[in-house]
């Protein structure tokens, strides 16, 4: 017999303690029976204001990230959905092919996470010029920029809001984020992208879709698309995008 709730799929969901944002977006995109269960890597909400302290946080992430894959274990989920994504781009393709291995190896079920899904959401879009922007600090965007580049992307440019710790990631406004948008946007560019999870884009990525005529993708919205794809699920959704409602 099939979970009560969760009669398609039983997704567990991974994220850092600090982030208010992944889960329920998550909620909003997920169809009638599928479920989302929830579990926190525990980290400090410490400032962040330069490259090195991006990368304590990151060190932070994955020091707890398997213990917090552990819990989702107990309640037998089908598929593991990651709602983190700058520990998912390090070091290369060849450096997340090894990251991606690992979780899903301790999961026991197969993975999304950010990186491997916005390589799959481009090339559905058939984009191969890109421009991204993240809340994150330089060194971190070298890393998204190596995986993208690594994929066979030309990444144009890209845009770090440096935002001041893993919580203020969820309070940045649509208007920091439409500012972004503007300056990664060109005749240059096939799409734009946002990675970083803690930052609430699936709409207004959706929306400035319609009026920039290509695709801007939102990385909470890449990798649930990924994993209900995955799994086989091919439900459509309107109003988070092309990525939802067309592939």
């Amino acid at each position: 017999m099939a979970d009560h709730l969760g009669y398609r799929k039983k997704f567990g969901a991974l994220g850092p303690s600090t982030n208010t944002i992944v889960q329920p977006d998550f909620d909003d995109l997920r169809p009638v029976g599928v479920t989302n269960h929830y579990s926190r890597i525990i980290i400090p909400n410490n400032p962040v204001t330069d490259d090195a302290g991006f990368l304590a946080l990151v060190a932070s992430i994955n020091a707890t990230t398997l213990d917090a894959v552990d819990v989702l274990k107990s309640c037998e989920m089908d598929y593991l959905v990651m709602g983190m994504s700058a520990a998912t781009f390090w070091d290369g393709r060849k450096g997340a092919e090894k990251y991606l291995a690992m979780m899903s190896a301790r999961a026991g079920v197969g993975v999304s996470c950010g990186s491997f899904a916005m390589e799959a959401a481009l090339n559905a879009c058939k984009a191969r010029r890109i421009a991204f922007l993240s809340p994150y600090f330089p060194v971190a965007n070298d890393q998204v920029r190596r995986f993208f580049q690594d994929c066979g992307f030309t990444v144009v440019r890209d845009v770090c809001l440096r935002r001041p710790s893993p919580v203020q990631i969820a309070h940045s406004t649509d208007a920091m984020c439409r500012a972004a948008i503007r300056e990664l946007d060109g005749d240059d560019v096939d799409a734009i992208v946002q990675v970083g999870t803690n930052l609430s884009m699936i709409r207004l990525a959706a929306a400035a879709e319609l009026f920039l005529g290509k695709p801007v993708i939102a990385i909470n919205t890449a990798t649930y698309w990924h994993a209900l794809r995955a799994v086989g699920i091919a439900d459509r959704r309107a109003g988070f995008g092309n990525l939802m409602e067309f592939h």
